[in-house]
């Protein structure tokens, strides 16, 4: 019997500016596999219309949700980590579709200091006026979802301890 641990497939999910790139990025360092960012896999015309400020429906999420899906699909024999926003339970559904053993750490703060955060993000297409849609979409991890929600407050270093100690022990 093999006892070594099984490569973890980690999507970091939250809003617009809570660090999930960042976050997301330090954790799959530390775990020693790749990271992508969904941001990546957006096509242009999702691109633009979030740069002029509109929402995307779901009918604009399900192609993007279903690359970020295939892309976690294709790493699930070595372990990777995606930072992808994730927002309701249909989302995370589609991404465990494909991706069947994937989990969540949901990083989870409070909406001033999201804006706080986007409105000094420099070069980035999602505004500061989306981030109420951001949060009215929000729907958190239920107790039947694999992952975890951390203080998106915390250091980076000791978001990816805490998701770290809470999967591994």
């Amino acid at each position: 019997m093999d006892d070594s641990p099984r490569p973890q497939l980690i999507v970091v999910m939250g809003v617009t500016g809570c660090g999930k790139s960042t976050v997301g990025a330090a954790l799959a360092e530390r775990l020693g596999v790749p990271f992508a960012d969904a941001d990546d896999f957006h096509s242009p015309a999702n691109v633009a219309k979030m740069t002029a400020g509109m929402p995307l429906d779901d009918a604009d999420r399900l192609p993007w949700l279903r690359a970020v899906g295939a892309w976690l699909a294709e790493h699930a024999g070595t372990g990777a980590v995606m930072a992808c926003s994730a927002l309701k339970r249909h989302y995370r559904d589609l991404l465990r579709e494909t991706a069947p053993e994937v989990s969540f750490l949901h990083l989870d703060g409070d909406v001033d200091m999201i804006r706080k955060r986007v409105a000094h993000r420099p070069g980035h297409f999602m505004p500061e006026s989306l981030v109420a849609s951001q949060f009215a979409a929000l729907e958190p991890l239920g107790p039947d979802e694999r992952g975890v929600a951390l203080d998106l407050s915390l250091p980076v270093d000791d978001l990816v301890n805490a998701y770290l100690a809470r999967t591994t022990s």
